[in-house]
């Protein structure tokens, strides 16, 4: 009897820390920062609209064209954008991730990742290593042809350079807009 005891609560331990391990549908939600590239890095802010989640680029490190660039000293826009319509349109504020459905326990799937760097949009699929490491996993047709790239969780600190939140903010609340 006292061995099937021990048994039980060692199962219980180990299920309530199964149970723990699984990141919860929202776990993604908040500031991300993605990995540099030749123009730097960005600030993605992953949301939840209604059912699934998107995500915004909300900074740029280098947010200007370069001297040697298409257009010096302007704000960048998504100029490799296929579609001639789409060219104009500001790399800040530009949404990027759409469409993902938490699998209920440990990815974030169905979702697209647009690439302004070449225009194209690819599928994608999302999944927390830790609390601040999101993987992010474009591909097309299978994933077996695609890149993972890591995403950091942006600190308190660095959201408040960009500008993104007030010293007294939390990450993750609603900008405060000041009352007259």
């Amino acid at each position: 009897m006292k061995k099937t005891a021990v048994v039980l609560i060692a199962i219980a331990f180990v299920a309530a820390a199964v149970a723990a391990a699984k990141p919860k549908a929202d776990a993604i939600v908040g500031f991300w920062k993605t990995e540099p590239d030749e123009d730097g890095y960005a600030i993605v802010e992953i949301v939840k609209k209604g059912g699934t989640y998107e995500g915004t680029i909300l900074w740029l490190e280098k947010p200007l064209y370069g001297p040697g660039e298409e257009r010096p000293g302007q704000p960048k826009v998504d100029l490799n954008n296929p579609d001639p319509k789409l060219q104009e349109r500001p790399i800040l504020g530009l949404k990027i991730l759409e469409g993902f459905q938490f699998d209920g326990k440990k990815r974030w799937k169905n979702g697209t990742i647009y690439d302004p760097g070449n225009g194209k949009t690819y599928k994608c699929k999302m999944w927390l290593e830790d609390p601040g490491t999101l993987k992010v996993r474009g591909y097309v047709g299978v994933s077996m042809l695609g890149r993972n790239a890591t995403w950091i969780r942006a600190t308190q600190e660095e959201l408040m350079e960009a500008g993104l939140v007030e010293p007294e903010q939390e990450a993750g609340e609603p900008p405060t807009t000041p009352t007259e």
